[in-house]
């Protein structure tokens, strides 16, 4: 009897072993399985334009390729030549079942509005403008007034004419982000000091830039914002041959020519590109409109938000770069007001 009783023991015993080795192994399978969910996964990035031109779209490849090495997910980055490349790219990302595919600016609303109405089980993101009537697309927008009332502000401590001039791409809602928050920061440290805006008509017209920026100088301008895409070039030839300040967009254009681009207004496009493909790896990934601010280091000013390989102007100085990240600061808890209304 008590040799049944050892036997019958024993083999609960081992069926208990192999119901817990089983159990582990089963664990192990359903986080294998979840790690290479991931890493079968395909993220595309399709620009509407060729890299080279404008460092915006640099500066996205450059976050979707971090976030591809870091998570683990296969990422392709396709360049366009013309719109009709464009499209063309567009649908072969599609037919070639990427899971995620991220576009970006205003260029490419268009053709995401119809391939995205023809494939609604898709999951598509548009970075710097926002779709809210399209479903399946996850807009990423970002903050621009938080950093031009920045730049306004430091326009309103470097200025000693207190005339400072904006040379814009185009006039409309688009760009008053840009100029009205710019406004709005220069009268918050020099209400005495006046703006001149002239806009050129288009994002890649340097030769007009430059006339305009000329112009505004000869005005009394002495500090010169450029906000005209890859017109501002024309701008900084004009502050170099005629010796104003004046500063650039998107990236830190201050290495180009530190003596006279003092400042850049940053948009930290590689920031929102990374975390676009993080929360879809992640499964935190929501549709509808998404803004990125100071606080979520999405937009920002050179030497205030972010460091420069550029030494820090005399212009500006270093009390008026104290002033200006307790702005920054101020921004970031809601305490200054950088709102924008269209006059």
């Amino acid at each position: 009897m008590k040799k049944r009783l050892t036997l019958m023991l024993s083999l609960v015993l081992v069926m208990a072993l192999l119901a817990a080795c089983g159990s582990n192994n089963s664990k192990n399978e359903g986080s294998n399985a979840s790690e290479s969910d991931k890493k079968d996964l395909k993220i595309a990035l399709v620009l509407p334009e060729e890299i080279g031109v404008n460092p915006f779209f640099e500066l996205a490849d450059q976050g979707l390729q971090k976030a591809g090495e870091e998570f683990g997910v296969k990422v392709s980055t396709i360049q366009s030549s013309d719109p009709n490349a464009f499209e063309q790219n567009f649908r072969s990302t599609v037919a070639e079942g990427y899971d995620l595919i991220i576009t970006a600016t205003f260029q490419a609303e268009d053709v995401l509005r119809k391939v995205a109405a023809e494939n609604p089980d898709k999951a598509f993101a548009i970075i710097d403008t926002v779709m809210p009537d399209v479903p399946n697309v996850r807009s990423v927008a970002f903050i621009e007034n938080e950093a031009s009332f920045l730049l306004g502000a430091a326009a309103g401590l470097i200025t000693e004419s207190n005339v400072v001039g904006n040379i814009v791409a185009v006039e409309g809602a688009l760009m008053d982000k840009y100029t009205i928050g710019f406004e709005k920061g220069l009268a918050h440290t020099n209400p005495d000091a006046k703006v001149l805006v002239s806009y050129v008509g288009g994002f890649t017209d340097s030769a007009k830039a430059k006339e305009l920026a000329k112009v505004q100088h000869s005005q009394g301008a002495d500090f010169i914002a450029g906000m005209s895409a890859v017109g501002d070039f024309g701008v900084f030839e004009a502050a170099a041959e005629d010796g104003f300040y004046t500063s650039g967009q998107d990236v830190d254009r201050t290495v180009i020519d530190p003596e006279h681009i003092i400042l850049s207004q940053i948009k930290n496009v590689d920031v929102v590109t990374y975390d676009t493909v993080k929360q879809f790896v992640n499964n935190t990934f929501e549709y509808g409109e998404n803004y990125y601010g100071l606080a979520d280091d999405g937009v920002g000013l050179t030497f205030v938000t972010r460091e420069s390989e550029s030494p820090l102007s005399d212009a500006i100085g270093e009390e008026s770069l104290a002033k200006l990240k307790e702005i920054a600061e101020g921004i970031k808890d809601g305490s200054i007001d950088t709102s924008v209304t269209a006059q």
